[in-house]
């Protein structure tokens, strides 16, 4: 996912949207059809900004204090001459200084007490006042409301279990389509992700975002977790001069070293992810119009990206036991710059295969080469295209790995386009029986997980291992985030994830 910044709500309850934002944005001036008649809802609407002076993100959260509904139109307005760029979570549109947003599919239903967010970017010049008429399906919201007799949803909890045995975390290669342990035993990576490495460093604010100690690690065990994904910032990696000198080069490789070690020695296999890098791109859905790593970028950059693998492979290549995933989310074929058998090209070729990018990006079997070429016989995950969702061509353009220690990384969540079983036989399955098959994330955006029970039950009948997103401190519904505690007490999202790894066993 795109990871957000805890300081502000606004880029929280972004990050749940904009990790398929490609197959979600609707335009400026985008024709929709009228809206369906919805019931009226009794409703609360929070409303939030992260502003650069020019221009804004959005965020509007709707809860529904009334009756559930089958489906929801937003309505507010604006003062001033904030004009739409692209919105996500639902069908945005404008006319004149009145902004409308309507359900998607998927997002239609709002029970009693239940919430939606959804997000949109703007431009604009003078003031940028908060709107303050929201209402839905006509409704106007945020008005005194007789509190709902239905009471809150506890989530269904089970006895602990004893958590996974510690001594060291098993070396890893591939095997067919396995990940196998020195013996031959198969090994399944199933766990979560550990967020803050990616954003914290590079916006001055520490090197991770909560507690990264013993205790943290034990509460991730205590799931029955037996693997943490670690997103990383090459700037922070290669102590670039944008980074607070506290927070890059030494300071931060020790921070990750520590880490890697913690986990380690609590027989947890550690995934260092490539999450947020260099490069300017000015596209069609710009949303962070630095060169410097502060955001996710449609491909890597062939200036840093293949220098921090070069590095981090150096640190690595004699412990087998950490896993390396290539890049966060690459999405070439959703910038509408390129075709999409060029946009695979570019996926994994880089260079002048990524025809109208706006910096020379790197491809992933450049970054492959990079780890490569230190020595490093690691398990490697290379991350399908679409936010890493669409793994179709991943097989046909596979980069070539001398050591055969290839895994095909996959992110899924209930708002992607690859979200049922279909799709998955259609595009998984293939990949599954030739391949190890990492979902490197997985969530969903409804803090429920009907949509990751399903999906873990077919990728435990595919062999395939997971990853949970995120194991942070934030809302369900807007990261997702699997806990409210770093104790590790569940979101009502984190259960299933909890009672699932507890019952892998």
């Amino acid at each position: 996912m795109r990871s957000p910044s805890p300081r502000t709500a606004a880029i929280a309850a972004l990050t749940g949207a904009v990790c398929a934002a490609g197959s979600l944005v609707a335009g400026t001036g985008a024709v929709l059809g009228a809206p369906a008649a919805h019931a009226a809802v009794a409703c609360q609407v929070d409303y939030s900004t992260d502003d650069w002076g020019t221009g804004f993100t959005a965020a509007v959260t709707i809860t529904n204090r009334g009756p559930a509904v089958s489906g929801w139109t937003l309505t507010y307005s604006y003062s001033g001459n904030q004009r739409l760029a692209n919105g996500w979570n639902g069908r945005w549109s404008q006319s004149g200084q009145t902004v409308t947003v309507v359900n998607e599919s998927w997002n239609g239903s709002l029970p009693t007490g239940g919430a939606v967010q959804a997000g949109a970017q703007f431009s604009y010049s003078g003031a940028n006042d908060d709107p303050t008429d929201f209402a839905v399906n006509g409704t106007a919201c945020n008005q005194d409301t007789e509190p709902s007799e239905t009471p809150p949803t506890t989530p269904t909890t089970t006895p602990p279990t004893t958590p996974p045995p510690g001594g060291a975390a098993p070396e890893l290669e591939v095997s067919g389509n396995r990940l196998v342990d020195a013996s031959g035993g198969t090994v399944r990576l199933r766990g979560v992700n550990r967020s803050g490495g990616e954003f914290a460093c590079v916006q001055g604010n520490g090197i991770w975002d909560g507690p990264m100690d013993a205790a943290s690690v034990e509460a991730i065990r205590s799931w029955n977790a037996d693997a943490v994904r670690v997103p990383l910032n090459s700037d922070c990696w290669l102590g670039l001069s944008n980074v607070d000198p506290a927070y890059r080069g030494a300071a931060y490789q020790k921070a990750v070293g520590d880490y890697v070690a913690l986990l380690e020695k609590n027989g947890i296999t550690p995934i260092l992810e490539l999450h947020w890098s260099h490069g300017l791109w000015t596209g069609n859905d710009n949303h962070c119009a630095t060169a410097n790593a502060e955001c996710q970028k449609p491909m890597p950059d062939a200036e840093y990206a293949p220098e921090f693998w070069r590095q981090v492979a150096a640190a690595y290549k004699n412990d087998t036991a950490v896993v390396f995933d290539l890049f966060n989310e690459p999405y070439p074929n959703n910038l509408q710059v390129m075709d999409y058998a060029q946009s695979w090209k570019c996926w994994r070729d880089g260079g002048a295969e990524c025809t109208g990018l706006t910096y020379e990006a790197a491809g992933m079997q450049d970054l492959l080469d990079a780890v490569r070429s230190t020595g490093a016989q690691n398990v490697v995950m290379a991350a399908g295209s679409s936010y890493s969702n669409d793994l179709s061509q991943w097989l046909a353009q596979k980069p070539s790995d001398p050591t055969g220690n290839l895994a095909a990384a996959w992110h899924s969540y209930n708002f992607n386009y690859c979200k049922d079983a279909s799709c998955w036989d259609q595009q998984l399955a293939p990949v599954a029986e030739q391949v190890p098959l990492v979902a490197g994330e997985i969530g969903e955006n409804t803090c429920g997980h009907s949509y990751t029970d399903t999906l873990m039950a077919w990728l435990d009948q595919h062999g395939a291992s997971y990853l949970g997103w995120t194991w942070n401190t934030w809302d369900c519904s807007s990261g997702p985030s699997l806990i409210s505690s770093y104790d590790g007490t569940p979101t009502a999202y984190g259960a299933g994830l909890r009672d699932h790894l507890r019952s892998a066993g």
